[in-house]
């Protein structure tokens, strides 16, 4: 998962500094992702993983890092399957 989440943050991240050199913990927005960039970043993921991000998901915590997206799309994935 974390491989497909870095991919999508080179499209669409606009990061001024190499995906592949980011730690899975480094905070995303001190990296130079913009708020624009974010909504892009979730619009891509929603549509690579066939999910909706709920509500009390959409916040800075949730794409702070690439391990808080993918903490996210577990918790979205795992609540699905409870459904």
């Amino acid at each position: 998962m974390t491989s497909t989440i870095r991919e999508l943050l080179v499209k669409h991240g606009g990061l001024p500094i190499a995906v592949e050199k980011l730690d899975d913990t480094t905070d995303l927005y001190e990296a130079g992702l913009s708020s624009f960039a974010s909504v892009q970043l979730m619009l891509a993921l929603e549509e690579e993983f066939d999910v909706e991000f709920p509500e009390n998901l959409l916040n800075r915590k949730s794409f702070s890092s690439i391990a808080a997206i993918s903490e996210a799309l577990s918790q979205i994935t795992s609540d699905r399957q409870v459904a």
